[in-house]
């Protein structure tokens, strides 16, 4: 199997490749630079690894949520690569290659900065090395944000540094430690994706839907100025 696969969706720009069952993979902070790296970086690595991209069985990509440029530019490069090659997309969520890439045990909280004062979240159990969702990915207030159940959670992303101080104590307490900096990264979604092409999830390229989690993805400069 070789599966081809990028995010884009935050400030990371991760690009991997498995192949056969290793994995070769660039994830770098490139704000603002995604495009001119995605396309670069894949041919890269499909050169290192003496792989041609008409052997790829499929594309996977992190389809948010996240920044919406970065989403919408990921999703669109891998419907245009896979309709290209004429093979089908694994469809991943930012929030869940995030999670995977965490190597506590326990339930794992990720919260995103959405910005506009709000968080998206997600909360994940690993189950035979990979994440599985406890509940449905959301977009809220950080005051709004509860734990599914009590225990000792991992939490990870950058939502625990935007909101420490409007995050509620009691979820804070039940936070055995926290990376404020995780990030999706190429290896983690490579996991993901290989998991779920051997279940079946792989789909056809123009069945993939962005996930924004937020119908209005920008502000009007009214809005900005009242800020």
């Amino acid at each position: 199997m070789k599966i081809l696969g990028f995010d884009t969706s935050t400030e990371a720009c991760a690009v991997g490749l498995y192949n056969g069952g290793q994995i070769s993979s660039r994830t770098e902070l490139t704000p603002r630079r995604h495009t001119e790296c995605v396309l670069p970086w894949s041919e890269e690595l499909l050169a290192q690894s003496e792989c041609s991209k008409h052997e790829l069985d499929a594309i996977a990509v992190g389809i948010g949520p996240g920044a919406f440029t970065g989403v919408r530019l990921a999703v669109s490069l891998a419907q245009g690569m896979a309709l290209g090659l004429s093979i089908p997309i694994v469809a991943i969520s930012t929030l869940a290659s995030i999670a995977q890439a965490c190597k506590h045990d326990g339930p794992i909280a990720v919260l995103i900065d959405a910005r506009m004062d709000e968080c998206y979240i997600g909360f994940y159990q690993k189950r035979d090395g990979i994440v599985q969702s406890i509940a449905p990915e959301q977009l809220l207030a950080p005051e709004n944000i509860s734990l599914p159940f009590e225990g000792k959670w991992i939490g990870v992303g950058s939502g625990f540094a935007s909101y420490a101080n409007r995050i509620s104590a009691a979820v804070q307490s039940q936070m055995l430690c926290i990376d404020e900096n995780a990030l999706p990264k190429a290896e983690a979604l490579l996991q993901l994706a290989v998991s779920a092409f051997n279940a079946g999830k792989a789909c056809a390229p123009e069945l993939i839907e962005p996930s924004y989690l937020r119908d209005k993805v920008a502000l009007t400069i009214k809005e900005r100025e009242n800020k």
